[in-house]
């Protein structure tokens, strides 16, 4: 999968959807449901019920990418459901894909510099 350059911003869609849906139902939930632009870099995460299964939709700069896993064994940890979006780290989207807890990954707050030395 390309990725964009830069920092890679990932949200996660906390109800889960019709794994029916491909590539442009997904980026349609996106823009009606999310209020979010599908088409701005950004990786959605969407679960199925079952939690078993993933899909990740994002736009690379030249066309949709759509990414599918299921989980051999076990199910995907995943936030508690309702409606809107959850907003997961670099490494926490990672650990969440691999299948892991992800809620156990916290990104270090390093306090923005003031000045240059």
């Amino acid at each position: 999968m390309i990725i964009p350059p830069g920092p890679l911003k990932v949200l996660v869609a906390v109800k889960p959807v019709d794994f029916r849906k491909g590539m442009v139902g997904l980026a349609s939930l996106v823009q009606s449901e999310l209020m979010r632009d599908p088409f701005s870099g950004i990786m959605f995460v969407f679960r199925c019920k079952r939690a078993d299964r993933i899909k990740l939709l994002l736009w690379d700069g030249t066309g949709l990418v759509l990414v599918t896993k299921r989980l051999e064994t076990g199910t995907f940890r995943w936030p508690r459901f309702g409606d809107g979006v959850m907003s997961l780290t670099p490494a926490q989207a990672g650990a969440l894909i691999e299948g892991l807890d992800w809620s156990r990954v916290h990104a270090p707050r390093i306090a923005r510099p003031v000045m240059a030395q």
